[in-house]
C-alpha cells in the first residue's frame, strides 16, 4: 500500500490523539521527510500547552449562565458531548470575549500568520547576535537615562514605548538603541543578568495591526519569541530556553499594553 500524503490537518489530528493508530509509522516518516512541517509540528504542541496553561483555571470553573445560553443554540447531538469538551470550549470562548483571544488563540496556530511577520523575529536574532557579544558599545543610550532613552525611540519608532522592568525575571536593563529596520526604525532595548548573559527586547511599528499570539523562532543557539499586536510588532531576543523567554515576554507584553493606554 502506498503512503498517503500528510498535510497540516494530520499534524492537528496526531497532537491530539485523533490520528488512526494504523497511519502514525506513515505519519513519523512524512515528518521526517519535511523538517518545515516538523518544525510546524513542534510549534504546534508548545503553542497547544500554553493554552491548556492559559485556560487550566478557567476549565475547571462552571460554565457561566451568558455561555450556557450560547450553547443552549447548538443542534441537540452537540450538547450531548462530555461536559469537560463544553467547559474546555466555553473556556476558549471566554478568553476571545474577554479580549484576550489574540494573545493565547493565536499562539495556538488558530489565526493564520503570513510568513512574513516572522521578520520581527529574524531582525530582532540579528540585531542581538550583532550587539549583545560587545562589551563596550552594546547601547548608544544607557539605563542611567532611560526617560530620555524611551522618549527618543517612542518618537523614531513612531509609537509610545517603555522600557519594561525585568528585574523580577532576574535582568536589568542596560538602556538601548535605535535600529534600521524593514523600511522604518526599530528600538532595541538590552537588558543583562548577574552572570553577564543578555537578552534583548526589539520593538517596530506594525500599520497592519495584526494580533499573532506568541510565535517562536530558533536559530542554533540563539531564539526569539514574538507578537504582533495592536500596532506593535515585538520580539524577546538570547539564548534563554523558550520558557525563559515567555516568562520574560509575559512582563514585557503586559508592560507594554499598560505604557501604550497611559
Amino acid at each position: 500500500m502506498s503512503r498517503r500524503d500528510f498535510n497540516e490537518r494530520d499534524i492537528h489530528m496526531a497532537l491530539d490523539g485523533e490520528l488512526p493508530g494504523e497511519e502514525y509509522a506513515d505519519y513519523e516518516a512524512w515528518l521526517v521527510a519535511n523538517p518545515d512541517m516538523a518544525a510546524k509540528s513542534r510549534r504546534f504542541a508548545v503553542d497547544g500547552d500554553m493554552l491548556r496553561r492559559a485556560v487550566s483555571d478557567v476549565a475547571s470553573e462552571p460554565i457561566p449562565p451568558r455561555m450556557e445560553q450560547l450553547l443552549a443554540k447548538e443542534d441537540a447531538p452537540r450538547r450531548r458531548l462530555p461536559s469537560a469538551v463544553w467547559r474546555a470550549a466555553a473556556a476558549a470562548a471566554l478568553l476571545a470575549i474577554g479580549g484576550l483571544g489574540g494573545y493565547f488563540v493565536g499562539a495556538s496556530g488558530w489565526n493564520p500568520v503570513k510568513a512574513a511577520d516572522s521578520q520581527v523575529a529574524e531582525d530582532a536574532i540579528e540585531a542581538y547576535a550583532l550587539y549583545a557579544p560587545e562589551k563596550l558599545h552594546v547601547v548608544e543610550v544607557g539605563a542611567d537615562e532611560k526617560q530620555h532613552l524611551v522618549d527618543w525611540l517612542s518618537r523614531r519608532v513612531g509609537i509610545p514605548l517603555v522600557a519594561p522592568d525585568l528585574t523580577e525575571q532576574g535582568f536589568d536593563l542596560i538602556g538601548g538603541r535605535l535600529l534600521p529596520a524593514q523600511k522604518q526604525a526599530a528600538a532595541q532595548f538590552m537588558y543583562q543578568d548577574h552572570t553577564g548573559n543578555r537578552v534583548s527586547l526589539y520593538i517596530v511599528s506594525d500599520p497592519t495591526k495584526q494580533d499573532t499570539g506568541y510565535r517562536f523562532v530558533e536559530h542554533g543557539d540563539m531564539r526569539a519569541l514574538y507578537w504582533l499586536d495592536d500596532g506593535y510588532g515585538c520580539a524577546i531576543a538570547g539564548n534563554l530556553p523558550q520558557a525563559d523567554l515567555t516568562r520574560i515576554a509575559d512582563s514585557a507584553y503586559r508592560q507594554i499594553l499598560q505604557g501604550a493606554k497611559s
